[in-house]
């Protein structure tokens, strides 16, 4: 079932997500609401804040990247980077600052230049409730700290300077008010 997402002013976005139990109701079925929700609207990680639930869980899938020329080496990697994360901690960040240009699902239409570590740690379990503690870098990290954002309350327009902030004020504005066009289904503030 596809999901609305929920628009930039929804409190929801801001809350830090409660960890979750194999007992979690309807777990499954969520996991796989998610994706189809992702997937409607083209995205490449969701997480359960951007569809009302302050949670610690949120899903990934870089598989379109796989045959993209700007990943070619990493290709491989990328056409087995469908995953569910729940309970996820990062561990650690290393590496220089990389920027690059990130959008969000929750606030269509803006695209800015954040600055985040090309590798982290994290650990988590996956949907059938497996503990990971991995590594990741490249495309990979910058997803995965974006939709970890989410369950920590943090919006990547945080990481703006106060220069940039400025100037999508409006934009975000008319995002809350849901003065905004999508192709896919938002839930906007009331």
């Amino acid at each position: 079932m596809i999901l609305p997402i929920r628009a930039y002013g929804d409190p929801v976005l801001r809350q830090k997500g409660a960890e979750i139990d194999k007992d979690y109701k309807n777990l499954d079925q969520l996991i796989k609401n998610m994706f189809d929700t992702m997937h409607d609207a083209n995205g490449i990680g969701l997480a359960a804040p951007q569809i009302g639930l302050a949670i610690r869980l949120f899903v990934i899938d870089l598989t379109p990247f796989a045959d993209d020329e700007d990943y070619e080496d990493i290709g491989k990697e990328l056409s087995k980077c469908k995953k569910v994360f729940i309970n996820a901690k990062i561990t650690q960040r290393k590496g220089d600052e990389q920027k690059f240009n990130e959008g969000c699902l929750s606030i269509p239409g803006i695209r800015e230049d954040v600055e985040r570590p090309e590798t982290i740690e994290i650990e988590y379990f996956d949907e059938n409730w497996n503990h990971h503690k991995e590594e990741f870098s490249d495309i990979r990290a910058r997803v995965i700290q974006h939709e970890y954002d989410h369950i920590e309350g943090i919006l990547f327009t945080d990481y703006l300077s106060p220069f940039k902030k400025r100037l999508v004020q409006n934009k975000l504005r008319n995002i809350s008010k849901g003065k905004v066009k999508t192709d896919y289904q938002m839930k906007f503030p009331l």
